[in-house]
């Protein structure tokens, strides 16, 4: 099992930037690829960025991609989104999530998400 919880969240200006973490509990962290989704009202949830479990690989959905960092540090089990020049479509409640170590892209755990807000 592992639980994770995301902090980080807030209003912010266009513009601006923000760094989501997620913390998660269990000693298999460093087994899982990472990812962060968001979902927007009115919108389907999108997955916004993945890491692999060493940090080795990234993916960036194209919407995000030169303005979203994704990192993780195994040691204290804990991945981050660092958001710069954000958008006003960029606001949505975002996700962390852990992917299945068996099937790549059936995500098994989820946080409960943060919500980012983007004013104009």
């Amino acid at each position: 099992q592992v639980q994770l919880v995301e902090s980080g969240g807030g209003l912010v200006q266009a513009g601006g930037s923000l760094r989501l973490s997620c913390a998660a509990s269990g000693r298999t962290f460093n087994s899982y690829a990472m990812g962060w989704f968001r979902r927007a009202p009115g919108k389907e949830r999108e997955l916004v960025a993945r890491i692999n479990w060493s940090a080795s690989i990234t993916y960036y959905a194209d919407s995000v991609k030169g303005r979203f960092t994704i990192s993780r540090d195994n040691a204290k089990n804990t991945m981050f989104l660092q958001m710069n020049s954000l958008k006003p479509e960029d606001t949505a409640v975002y996700y962390c999530a852990a992917d299945s170590p068996a099937i790549i892209g059936m995500w098994d755990y989820w946080g409960q998400g943060t919500q980012v807000t983007v004013s104009s």
